[in-house]
């Protein structure tokens, strides 16, 4: 198999896209962080010294995939039409479920932005709960879909 990021030498490369074609691109991530029951309780609580956990965790995934080519050095930049982040509290980790769906119009996918969003959401949780549970655990980060459509004219 081919990586599509290495040229014949062995070395890293951004992928030319400019000759493929534009595309409607979606794509859905997830994750989650487990927590002590305690850590879980003050998140349901609203009672984090930080403040809304799950509140301020949607908007940093939400910043976070707009930022992606920054952080991720062979990404493309695009420009999202829409990014969703979605914090859910789950008893049964106990902890805090991110989802996040990204949306844009363009030439490559947005696999890295959707799971960029769920990384940094889950970053945020363990940075905003860590004085209650250094030992929170963040696991199974990965991407649920990804679709590419043709336009329609």
């Amino acid at each position: 198999m081919k990586l599509s990021h290495v040229d014949q030498a062995g070395r890293a490369r951004m992928v030319d896209v400019g000759d493929k074609p534009i595309s409607m691109r979606t794509a859905v991530a997830a994750g989650a962080i487990r927590m002590s029951r305690d850590a879980f309780q003050l998140v349901a609580d609203q009672t984090v010294a930080k403040g809304d956990v799950l509140a301020v965790s949607e908007v940093a995934g939400t910043l976070a995939a707009k930022r992606t080519a920054e952080l991720i050095p062979l990404c493309h930049p695009l420009g999202l039409d829409h990014v969703e982040v979605e914090a859910s509290l789950d008893a049964g980790l106990p902890g805090v479920r991110i989802r996040a769906a990204v949306k844009a119009v363009g030439r490559t996918g947005v696999e890295m932005e959707a799971l960029t969003a769920v990384s940094v959401a889950l970053l945020t949780v363990y940075d905003m709960v860590k004085a209650a549970d250094a030992a929170m655990v963040i696991a199974d980060v990965h991407l649920v879909e990804k679709k590419k459509a043709p336009l329609e004219v």
